[in-house]
């Protein structure tokens, strides 16, 4: 026997791996899951700073806790840290813990593989939050990077998209795993179409990131050439074009919208027919209408860009194309009402989160309808009307569902029951502030006041104080959960075996297809 097999027999006989160690090796489904989805707690709280360091600065008029740049590199970091840090990194715990147990897999497919998506992501964080830090500060030419503006600055610029292209590695690993483990790990008798919803999203989100993560790392690579190796790209005096830039960063960062929200879709359709006690409407259309939606995502990427100057037709067509997303959305939204439809209801945590989400979402989807108009977004563009818009599909949309998740799931995840009194105080306190944080930015993006700016016209200053103070409440607000979360980790009521009573409690104990139910046709019985 050679040396090393003996070593490796040696560390067998030791058994697995003890405390930090453990994390560290873990090729477990549960262990990286749980990694992940801490990861982007911590990450939740930083992001949450730079934005109350934004509202801050915006209480009043006037320059008054930091200067421009350093707010400039607030505004963009905070759209990094919350995308890529958290709810990317959260979804993708989620998966991870939840995916196998639904096909009924042991794992996922490539487990090592798995391991180094997770372990990449906090070297990638600390590479983009080092930049703060650097001569010259972080970067500062908004979330989107856009050419010339991204190409000022100190030298952090290398270290941000070093990072960006860490993160992607990180996403693109991840979905691989995801989509083999979907395709390879079922068990007998689990077909496409009877996979839990939450499976089918993450299958369609998975293609997604494979298919736009590149674009977006070849998009920040040129922005990097033209930096530093003299291409001109994006700079008109050589012969480049900064449009060209919005082309490809939007042909990713459309899609990524969808990346953030199609898991979010497949949690809501499991919450609520757990809690309406009824299978879920419409099975085969929800699965058709998140098809539609990825496929959409590709031909809208334009309604980023009405004030650029497009030719007519071409404003005429993403017009269109975007307006035509919203009949697969309404078809999911229509679903879901009908689920809760004379169903059995009961609102614990998870299911305020879930109706809470349907309500703010639905407000974010009707706001973006407006802004798809052509002629009204010329007028809404880059006010903080569209900010309201995609906090209002971000925040109750992604994060309310990632909350929504983590109630429903952590019985399972720990054995323990949550607090409940303190999960529906979480659920109203976040809600209430959350409104009183967006809501009026509706108001002053109407009234023409432009985003990412530091000072602003006084005409504008009620509502802003009042935003601010919706911020505070918001972000203090989450302390709650932190604390429901580490009090359920470590004791509590046990959970039984049927936590949530209802039509999906055979989810709890054994990965079977959905309960027989009379939308379809009734099996034949000779």
């Amino acid at each position: 026997m050679s040396t090393a097999t003996a070593e490796h027999h040696d560390h067998d006989d030791h058994g697995p791996a003890k405390g930090w160690t453990r994390w560290l090796y873990t090729t477990n489904h549960k262990d990286i899951g749980t990694l992940y989805l801490l990861f982007a707690l911590v990450m939740f709280f930083i992001g949450g700073g730079m934005a109350l360091i934004i509202r801050a600065e915006l209480f009043q008029p006037g320059l008054q806790l930091v200067d421009p740049l350093f707010f400039n590199s607030m505004t963009t970091m905070h759209a990094l840290v919350m995308i890529f840090g958290v709810v990317m990194p959260a979804f993708v715990g989620l998966a991870n813990w939840m995916i196998p147990m639904m096909i009924g897999g042991p794992d996922m497919a490539l487990p090592r593989l798995n391991n180094w998506s997770f372990w990449i992501m906090p070297f990638a964080f600390l590479l983009l939050l080092s930049t703060l830090f650097m001569e010259g500060g972080g970067p500062a030419g908004g979330w989107t990077l856009y050419a010339p503006l991204s190409l000022q600055g100190g030298d952090s610029f290398a270290f941000v998209i070093f990072s960006i292209h860490f993160m992607g590695i990180s996403s693109v690993m991840g979905s691989i795993n995801i989509v083999a483990t979907i395709f390879n790990m079922r068990a007998p008798g689990m077909t496409l179409m009877k996979m839990p919803l939450f499976v089918w999203t993450w299958l369609i989100t998975a293609y997604l990131l494979i298919a736009v993560i590149p674009v977006l790392a070849g998009a920040v690579t040129m922005l990097l050439t033209d930096r530093y190796f003299g291409t001109s790209f994006f700079s008109a005096a050589g012969g480049g074009d900064p449009v060209m830039y919005q082309h490809i960063f939007w042909f990713f960062g459309h899609p990524e919208v969808y990346i953030l929200i199609l898991p979010a879709f497949g949690i809501i359709s499991s919450i609520i027919p757990t809690f309406a006690r009824k299978p879920l409407f419409g099975y085969a259309s929800m699965v058709y209408a998140t098809a539609s939606i990825a496929f959409l995502s590709f031909i809208v990427w334009a309604h980023h860009m009405f004030t650029v100057g497009m030719p007519l037709a071409g404003e005429m067509f993403f017009m269109f194309a975007t307006m035509m997303i919203s009949v697969p959305t309404g078809v999911k939204v229509f679903n879901w009402i009908a689920t809760m439809w004379r169903g059995s209801m009961t609102f614990e945590t998870p299911m305020l989160f879930a109706v809470g989400f349907l309500v703010m979402f639905t407000i974010g989807g009707l706001s973006g309808l407006m802004l798809a108009i052509t002629p009204a977004d010329i007028q809404y563009h880059d006010t903080y009307f569209v900010v309201a818009h995609f906090h209002y599909v971000l925040v109750p949309g992604a994060i309310y569902s990632i909350m929504a998740a983590t109630y429903y799931w952590m019985p399972k995840w720990t054995g323990n029951m949550y607090d409940e009194k303190w999960g529906k105080i979480h659920f109203w306190v976040s809600t209430i502030f959350l409104n009183v944080l967006f809501f009026p930015m509706h108001f002053v993006g109407l009234a023409g006041m432009p985003r990412r700016i530091p000072d602003y016209s006084l005409q504008f200053a009620d509502w802003n104080a009042v935003a601010t103070i919706g911020a505070f409440g918001f972000g203090f607000s989450q302390l709650i959960f932190v604390y429901v979360v580490l009090k359920c980790m470590r004791g509590g009521e046990k959970a039984t075996t049927e936590v949530w009573e209802g039509a999906e409690g055979l989810e709890w104990t054994v990965p079977s297809p959905a309960p027989y139910h009379t939308f379809e046709k009734p099996p034949v019985i000779n």
